[in-house]
This record gives structure tokens, sequence and C-alpha cells, in this order.
């Protein structure tokens, strides 16, 4: 079994999850990567939901001190349940991987506009230009028709938003296409990535994750901040028995949007094993 440094040990740490706002983030590729610096970070993952454009970004605002994963967050469901694959190491260029991301997007614009449609019967309407802008350059979600909800005053804040409209039981849900964990897995792989699931929280049942080890998953993200210490045991020993990696991150969203970049202390040392598996030199 393999035995981490403790928390708070000193040791140089790593964050592998965090968007920008080429997905739901806040920041721009080049702030989330100065914000990293400032941290003192080792390693970052820049892992945008199905989209990999702030990886060029990224790359370019690198410091010396900084290493770039680039990554990317897969949505996928099955069984009724949402699951998130993530892919590091990634080949953004990969001409497969391109044409279902270009569909994903497309697939989003559907699903907003089917959305904003039950949201307007509702009377609860809100534009689709204002959603878009809220997107920026990247793709369109669930968050952007929240936050455009919240300035046109019918929800308070986010969770309102989901729990009132958007979430899987709110009058608002439009499930989005079909798309399973192991096409998102097989997707990575092909895209010369290293595939590892993203949050799997306390309840998502053992012979869920054991399905996906025997579609190639490579790897279980083991601190989250949506992770309890028993949690966190629990994954590590899953992981253990079934020959996967460990990864972590903080799920960065944005200065005062959840769990702070950095703060949950992913110990530099997994970057070993994740880089092996990738075939990354170093």
């Amino acid at each position: 079994m393999t035995r981490w440094p403790p928390l708070g040990s000193g040791g140089r740490c790593v964050d592998l999850h965090a968007h920008t706002t080429f997905s739901d983030g806040s920041l721009a590729p080049e702030a989330l990567v100065a914000l990293a610096v400032e941290r003192g970070l080792s390693a970052l993952g820049v892992t945008d939901h199905d989209s990999t454009e702030a990886l060029p970004r990224a790359q370019a605002a690198i410091r010396a001190t900084l290493e770039l994963v680039p990554g990317i967050e897969l949505s996928s469901a099955a069984e009724g349940l949402d699951l998130h694959i993530l892919g590091y190491y990634i080949d953004a260029e990969c001409g497969a991987l391109c044409e279902r991301l270009a569909r994903f997007g497309a697939e989003r614009r559907e699903r907003t506009r089917a959305i904003l449609q039950r949201l307007a019967e509702l009377g609860a309407q809100v534009e689709e230009e204002t959603v878009l802008a809220l997107a920026g350059p990247g793709v369109v979600g669930r968050p952007h028709i929240a936050m455009a909800l919240i300035q046109a005053g019918h929800a308070r804040d986010l969770d309102e938003a989901f729990r009132r409209f958007l979430g899987s039981r709110g009058a608002a849900f439009v499930r989005r296409p079909a798309f399973t964990p192991e096409e998102a897995i097989a997707l990575i792989h092909v895209a010369q990535g290293v595939s590892v699931l993203a949050h799997p929280g306390p309840l998502l049942a053992h012979v869920v994750v054991e399905r996906l080890a025997a579609a190639g998953l490579r790897g279980i993200e083991i601190w989250h901040p949506q992770h309890t210490p028993t949690t966190m045991r629990r994954l590590h020993a899953l992981a253990t028995r079934l020959g996967l990696l460990e990864t972590g991150g903080s799920d960065f969203h944005g200065p005062g949007r959840g769990a702070d970049l950095g703060s949950l202390e992913v110990p530099a040392e997994v970057m070993g094993p994740l880089k092996q598996v990738a075939g990354v030199a170093g």
C-alpha cells in the first residue's frame, strides 16, 4: 500500500483539477497559472469540462517552477449516475478527440436552448444571449444558466438554482445526450491520455469503479473537497486493491467559489506514477 507524506509535511504540492473561463471557471488560463505559481504549486492540471481550448494559453504562461499537466474533464452518465472522467497528458490535437469535443459543444448549446424553453414555461425566463455571454469563450453549461437565473432574480444562489430548476430533480432539467463513462475512458486513451475517475464521493458503489477499471480506467481522484478523511481512506484502499493511480485536486473554479487552488495539499509524489503511466519523461 502506498503511503503518501502526511498533510502539512512541508513538501511541495500539486493541484490536478482546475477550471478556466473555457468551461465554468472564472479565471483566464494565464491568471490560473499565475495563481498556481503564487501558491507555490509544483504542478497544475488544467481540466476544463469537455474542452481543451485553454491548454495552449496555459502552456504559454507556464513558468520554470510550475509544470502543466494538460487535461480535460469529460462528462458522462450511466444508469442514472453522472460520472466525470478526467484525462491527463492528453494530446489536445488528436483528431478523434477534437471531433467529439465539437459534437459536445453543439449538444451543449442544444441542451441549453431546451432548458431555457422549460424555464420560460415556468415563468423564469432568461435570455440565451445572457447565458452565452456568461459562458464567455468556452463551452456553455448549467452553471452559466444558474448565474443568469441569479442575475434575473429567479434564484438567490447557485444551490437554489440547481435545486429548483437545473439539478436532476429540478423543474427545468434536461438530460444530456448519452455518453457513457466507458466511452469517455476510450476517448481519453485514443488521445494518449490517462483516465481518472473524478470525485467519486462517499456513496458511489465499489462495483461501479470495478466495472470502469475493467474498461481500462487508470486512476481515482482521492483528494477532493467533497471527500472526508474517511472517504479518502476508503478510496485509497479501493485504488490499492484495483491497482489504480491516485490523484487529487481542489476542483478550483475561481476565488470565492468553493475550495481554493492548492488548498488540499496533494503530495507531489503522485506525479511519478501518473507520468510513468502516461509515458511522460521526468
